[in-house]
């Protein structure tokens, strides 16, 4: 073995070598230890007849014709393409990806006479970086005291999904409720109780929400539930769920029983919204319900 594949088997990263027909002539060590693929079993083949995904990715063979080509450099970032090898991740991140996340490179390699006789790949796995940048993300999208989405996020995921609807005319109903007569909770029982009643009520509605739908908090005891692929009707039924359940609840607060209620309004966004009618007209509704004696849905 000499000094480079000494060097090639120990670096801490992927390293493939193809020739101008893409058939594998190094597959380092890293690579044979993800792809559970033995350097004997893959060199001399096609990188294709292994990873025939790669075959159908565009910008692979595109980045592939211009090395061998022009003996430019391609890149595959992992905020773009996320891996080019579907190799498992490792498992002692919080954060779960499907799919080993990686940053790879690629360039022409030459002989003395400066011809280019095919291209190097370097994967490095970049999922530990994903990991951190994607709880980093989730941090700064959550309220502190619920754990619920907070405002910012709420308006970021409305402004996306409004887009959406003008794009592909997707139903969209929005949520907005309040905790009925707050105020007295904290001046009856403290803020400590209040924050804990703010704690119950959130984490039981988002119990009953969608992995697609989007529970904020949008300011004070006031919250807002944005509900995917869902017209009114649905959404007023839904809302009557959530008033039913936090009207059933008794809220234990160190041994004090503590029952709340909530107040909801409800709307659909309409071909002719702007997105502040679609948010003014749920918050209207909200109103309302509490105008109408609280406790209660209005649509």
């Amino acid at each position: 073995m000499n000094e480079l594949q000494q060097i090639f088997d120990t670096i801490n990263l992927g390293l493939v070598i193809l020739d101008r027909d893409l058939k594998v002539r190094h597959w380092n060590r890293w690579m044979a230890r993800c792809s559970k693929i033995a350097p004997e079993a893959i060199l001399g083949r096609p990188i294709f007849e292994f990873f025939p995904m790669l075959e159908t990715h565009q910008s692979f063979r595109r980045n592939c014709k211009s090395v061998l080509a022009f003996g430019s450099y391609g890149f595959f970032s992992q905020k773009l393409h996320h891996y080019l090898f579907p190799f498992p991740p490792a498992s002692s991140f919080e954060v779960k990806f499907e799919q080993m996340q990686q940053s790879c490179t690629m360039g022409p390699l030459r002989d003395d006479g400066r011809a280019i006789t095919g291209l190097f790949l370097t994967v490095e796995d970049m999922t530990e970086s994903a990991a951190n940048e994607r709880k980093l993300i989730e941090m700064n999208s959550r309220d502190a005291l619920t754990g619920v989405y907070n405002r910012r996020y709420l308006e970021t995921r409305l402004t996306e999904e409004f887009g959406r609807h003008r794009r592909h005319s997707r139903r969209l109903t929005l949520v907005m409720f309040d905790i009925d007569h707050f105020k007295t909770v904290n001046d009856s029982h403290g803020h400590a109780c209040g924050d804990f009643i703010l704690q119950s009520v959130a984490g039981s509605i988002a119990e009953r929400v969608r992995i697609s739908d989007c529970l904020a908090r949008y300011g004070g005891e006031e919250f807002s539930c944005l509900l995917h692929e869902t017209d009114l009707a649905a959404g007023i039924l839904l809302a009557e769920r959530f008033r039913c359940q936090i009207e059933a609840m008794d809220h234990d607060f160190k041994g004090t029983r503590v029952k709340v209620t909530i107040s909801l309004g409800v709307s659909e966004l309409r071909d002719d919204d702007s997105l502040e009618q679609f948010v003014k007209r749920a918050d209207e509704a909200m109103y309302r319900a509490k105008a109408g004696g609280r406790n209660r849905v209005c649509g």
